[in-house]
């Protein structure tokens, strides 16, 4: 069962889908927010889960990122990480005053580049249980340093000057400079995913605002990633993920208690709607979830040690 909501973060309405189990059940529902990759919309992998999840016992959230979707906010496409984290922070608060949710037992999953936003929002909000992540990218780091190798200081400081140009023209009142999210440039299976029947939405990654980029080349998703504990940190990859590498980083920063999860075979965007993989990764956020959500689920201790890394074959 599904109900569209609204709910307000920072003066702005953002629009959301609640997933509830379709079957009564007794007492408050555990529950959990899902945040959508950067430039997706909710009806698209955050929905997959979200509609698993609820099958499991589950009410999920999900919601358009303010200034996309269906969700207020101008300039429209806006990729903002502090307001994407406020936005998490925001749905928590619909759902710790929601009746028939308990709000001792919510947890949040990230996906892509909501796998940087979910952790960096529960560093500071401790009304976050648990914390998982899917195919996460840092996006901060991903325009600070490049995909590859270390970026060109002067390839960065390019971008910065296009972000305060923008900037400049948007205060003369001109048309907000944008740029694509899917260029040639990305690979070839993010391409077919937005830009054909697999995945594609017609609200989904619209030009964004240029002015994005220096919002996002200050944030660092995993600078605090430690904050979390002494609740559970889970971070799920695909074997063949070129991103894999943003997760076990920041598994390494991380406090205990946390755990690496590898699906065998999967890539970065398999995850999103690949039965094959989104059926392993369903059940392991599923039993993580029912672990630390559970009533009365004992405060783990913080430890130091390596983390743990478990494949699904």
């Amino acid at each position: 069962m599904k109900t569209d909501v609204t709910f307000r973060s920072s003066r702005l309405t953002l629009a959301g889908t609640l997933f509830l189990p379709g079957a009564p059940t007794a007492g408050r529902l555990p529950a959990v927010v899902i945040g959508h990759p950067g430039g997706g919309v909710k009806e698209q992998t955050a929905s997959v889960y979200a509609e698993r999840l609820a099958r499991e016992g589950f009410a999920a959230l999900v919601f358009d990122a303010a200034h996309q979707g269906e969700s207020e906010g101008e300039p429209r496409g806006l990729e903002n990480p502090f307001q994407r984290a406020e936005d998490i922070k925001s749905a928590v608060s619909f759902l710790v005053t929601r009746d028939g949710i308990d709000p001792d037992r919510i947890g949040a999953v990230g996906i892509c580049a909501s796998g940087g936003y979910v952790p960096y929002a529960a560093q500071t909000d401790v009304r976050i249980k648990a914390v998982a992540t899917v195919s996460a990218v840092d996006l901060g780091s991903v325009m600070r340093d490049g995909p590859g190798p270390a970026r060109d200081p002067q390839a960065l400081r390019t971008m910065l000057e296009r972000a305060s140009a923008a900037r400049t023209a948007e205060a003369r009142g001109e048309p907000v400079p944008r740029q694509e999210w899917i260029t040639e440039a990305v690979d070839a299976e993010t391409r077919e995913y937005y830009r054909t029947a697999r995945g594609h939405h017609p609200r989904a990654v619209q030009p964004w605002p240029v002015r994005s980029l220096d919002q996002i080349i200050q944030y660092d998703s995993y600078a605090l990633i430690h904050l979390i504990s002494p609740r559970p940190l889970l971070m799920i990859v695909g074997s063949e993920a070129d991103t894999a590498h943003f997760s076990r980083d920041a598994i390494e920063k991380a406090a205990e208690p946390k755990e690496l999860f590898v699906i065998d075979g999967g890539t970065h965007v398999s995850l999103y709607d690949r039965d094959e993989h989104v059926t392993p990764a369903v059940a392991k956020v599923t039993a993580f979830l029912t672990a630390h959500l559970r009533h009365g689920a004992p405060r783990v201790p913080q430890r130091q040690g390596s983390s743990t890394s478990k494949s699904f074959r």
